[in-house]
Order: C-alpha cells, then structure tokens, then sequence
C-alpha cells in the first residue's frame, strides 16, 4: 500500500454481471477506468457492488483483473470486512500485498449486540495477522445495514493501540450529528472522516473532513467531484442543491437496481441491469418512473457510451 493518505470522492463500484450472474471483469474494468477518468477513486467491493452476495475467490479475481489491467491501485480502497475472520485477514492481505490504497473494513455483523471488546478482538485481530505497516484501515460505519455499530469508544481504544493502522472511516450512518461528532473527535488526530453520501460532502468539508464515499458517484461523479474541488466557492450552496436532487432521484427506488438501469439507459447496454440474487432489477414501470425523474433533474453520464 502507499504511505499517502486517500482524500477526495469515492465510490463503492457497481459490480457487472452476466446473465449467469457470474461477474463480467471487462465491464469493471470499462466501468473503473470512466470513474478514475473523473477524479473518482475506487471502493471495489463495497455495499453497492453486491459484496456480500460475492465470494471471496470473485473478489480476488476481480481486483487481479483490475490490476492487470493497468488500473492504479494506489487508487483503490476494496471492501475486505467480513463475518469470517480468515475471511477478512485473507481479503485484507491481499489488498495490502497488492498495493492499494486503503481498505474499507465492515466490522463482523452477523451477531448483533456484540461487545465493543468483541469487536476490538475482530479488528485487532486482521491487523496483527496482515502484520504490514503498509496497511490503512478505513473503519466502516454503517448501522441501517449491518446492525454492528463503530462507537467513538472504540475507535478511540483502536487508534491508541494501532495509530498507523487506523486511518479513517467511513460514516454511513445518515446522522451528521454522528459524523461531526467524529470530526471534532479524532479528526485533529488525522484521522480521516469520509462521509457515506454526497448528501453530506459539503457539511463534511467544511468541518475538516476527507470527502465522500458514496454510492450515486457510480452514476453522477462529475458533479460531486467538483463539488469537492470548488467547496470553498460562492456557488457550493447551489451544487450541493443539486447533488441532493440527484440523489433524491435514486432515493425513490432501490439504490443498486436504479444505478445500474442508469447505467444501462445511458450506455446502451441492458445487461447492466442485472443483479445477483436476491436483489431483483426494477421493473418496466419503474424504469420508466426513474428515467423519467432523472430528466427532469438534468441527469447526464458523459461518455457512458464507453460502459457497454
């Protein structure tokens, strides 16, 4: 991994699939490189890219083709928490022994109401089996979904103990409160706060934070990206307006369906429509509903040609 620390717009990058609903690796590489094309780094591997539903042999497969590929993985933070420890200390290792940039690090969810000495135990536990001072975690912080809170008390105990390690986060909580909360807390200790939807990027940066890993960056990077370049200006206001009308557009449906319709309305490629079980795709009517709405918004995809 590189010692610099990432900062910017991420995004967790909508994994391809084939009718099979095996991965498609040339349409992540297409999809990688339009993003990167756009200041948007790559959280492979995250909730939007159907993580969960991929197995840990797909996901060492799908980042050894992003790399031959020629993709930099300086730029790249791969999702590598898991609910099986050998599981997360083998995804964990690999990103680091592949250069990348970070790791975003879910922490084990399957067991709710678990301890903060649980979940101490769990990540101490990745960190002194990958054993590399090359390693950067980015905590993930996402209690709507996994149930499995990261509290202030146990970041705090984790930077004490692992202050190379422990990079950052990323708070997906929804609660701003939560993140400028973090912010006023370890950011001074440069700890780096990412925010989990442009929803926040504005609030984040003015507070000090590092920028945003979001899910609609799949879809709209140009705009939250130069956001992110121009936060200081007269016009941040206004843009952040219409980032949030944007994202108020996929909102009204299922997040991952609704990107990657997006993406197949805008690149000529239905079979970016398809999902893994058991997600489903949206329907005709909602298709319809979603195409409709993102109009209105003035949604484009520069060169989305380039995804088919």
């Amino acid at each position: 991994m590189t010692t610099a620390r990432l900062k910017g717009i991420f995004s967790p990058v909508l994994t391809p699939f084939n009718p099979d609903y095996t991965p498609d690796p040339v349409r992540l590489q297409r999809h990688c490189r339009w993003l990167l094309e756009q200041d948007v780094g790559l959280a492979i591997f995250g909730t939007n890219s159907e993580a969960n539903s991929l197995s840990v042999a797909e996901k060492r497969r799908l980042l050894g083709a992003l790399l031959e590929a020629g993709l930099p993985a300086a730029r790249m933070m791969p999702g590598t928490g898991a609910c099986a420890l050998p599981d997360a200390i083998e995804l964990t290792r690999a990103a680091v022994e592949a250069g990348c940039g970070g790791v975003l690090m879910l922490p084990p969810f399957y067991y709710k109401g678990v301890s903060e000495e649980g979940l101490y135990r769990a990540f101490a536990s990745v960190i002194d089996a990958v054993a590399d001072e090359r390693l950067r975690i980015y905590l993930y912080h996402i209690p709507p979904v996994s149930q499995v809170p990261i509290t202030r008390g146990l970041i705090a105990r984790l930077l004490k103990a692992y202050p190379r390690a422990i990079a950052g986060m990323k708070d997906s909580s929804g609660d701003w409160n939560n993140t400028k909360a973090m912010l006023e807390e370890f950011a001074p200790q440069g700890f780096d706060v990412f925010a989990g939807s442009e929803n926040f990027l504005l609030r984040n940066l003015r507070g000090g934070g590092a920028g945003c890993i979001t899910a609609t960056g799949n879809v709209n990077p140009g705009a939250i990206v130069q956001l992110y370049k121009t936060w200081q200006g007269s016009e941040a206001d206004a843009q952040q307006a219409n980032l949030d009308a944007v994202r108020a557009v996929f909102a009204q449906f299922p997040m991952i369906p609704a990107m990657k319709a997006a993406i197949a309305w805008k690149s000529g490629r239905d079979a970016w429509r398809t999902v893994r079980p058991p997600l489903v795709e949206l329907d005709a009517q909602q298709q319809q509903a979603l195409q409709a709405a993102l109009d209105q918004a003035g949604f484009a995809m520069p060169n989305a040609a380039s995804l088919a």
